[in-house]
């Protein structure tokens, strides 16, 4: 059986579902949830690196189907316990990665509760939206970014262990400078999430493709999850062009692998359910 987040959203098939938002009329419309003991500890973050984190995670789905964002919806619960001073400091996370990213936090609904959970839903604007279903044959597959050290910091925080206030588990790196530029010369995309190894299997499902690696990768980079790195393909002749703007924007960008014939299956735990 797949596992179960897969067979539930299979419950809702339609042709708005499996990418990273769903398109309607040049919106892009994203959620993801940010829950206390699921993705974080209060005793890991501040409050207001939670609030800016879970925007952080909404807006990386926007970029990588190449849109902007513009409005956002906020549902959060909130522990009872909150003081002012708490709420302030969780609010302005929120309102800091609104500006940063130019879009406006236009409502949403609160409820009190033990923990701290957070759902956001973000609508954003593309009029050139990037999918994951349009991976070609001797495409190549990249992404940007370095891998593997969000998981070697989960470990340390698991082992009650301090890891830097620049961690990328702390505070993702976002690239949208680099990919909406580089949108033009590139098929198909989407965020590393559930780790390298899960992201490919989807292109493989929805595609009906494998991959001819060109280098070795151990579990550290193919299992590494919440990276918010881009994976993306692309034709070949777009390689050089790809790698200059990655070279503008000062971002890692490495090509690893061939999209041929076949399938290929997750060699990693799932991270739901």
């Amino acid at each position: 059986m797949r596992d179960k987040e897969s067979y539930f959203i299979s419950q809702f098939s339609n042709k708005h579902i499996g990418d990273d938002g769903a398109v309607i009329d040049n919106y892009v419309y994203s959620k993801d949830l940010f829950f206390e003991n699921v993705h974080f500890k209060r005793s890991w973050m501040s409050l207001y690196d939670i609030a800016y984190k879970s925007m952080l995670i909404n807006i990386s789905d926007a970029i990588v189907m190449n849109a902007k964002p513009k409005y956002a919806l906020l549902g959060i619960q909130i522990p009872s316990n909150f003081s002012k001073s708490k709420l302030k400091e969780l609010s302005n996370g929120f309102l800091d990665a609104a500006k940063a990213y130019d879009f406006e936090i236009i409502g949403g609904d609160t409820i009190g509760g033990e923990l701290l959970n957070i759902s956001i839903t973000l609508i954003s604007h593309s009029d050139h939206p990037i999918y994951r279903n349009s991976v070609q044959l001797g495409d190549m597959v990249a992404f940007t970014g370095d891998l593997g050290s969000v998981k070697r910091d989960l470990e340390k925080l698991f082992a009650g262990e301090q890891i830097s206030k620049q961690s990328k588990f702390i505070k993702p790196k976002l690239h949208g400078n680099f990919f909406y530029e580089a949108a033009p010369f590139i098929h198909s995309a989407l965020d590393i999430s559930d780790g390298l190894s899960k992201e490919l299997s989807r292109l493989s499902q929805i595609n009906k493709i494998s991959f001819a690696f060109n280098r070795n990768f151990g579990k550290d980079i193919l299992c590494s999850g919440e990276e918010y790195e881009i994976l993306f393909t692309f034709a070949p002749h777009n390689f050089d062009i790809l790698q200059k703007l990655a070279q503008k924007h000062s971002v890692p960008f490495t090509q690893f692998a061939t999209v041929i014939k076949g399938s290929y299956l997750n060699t990693c735990p799932e991270n739901h359910f």
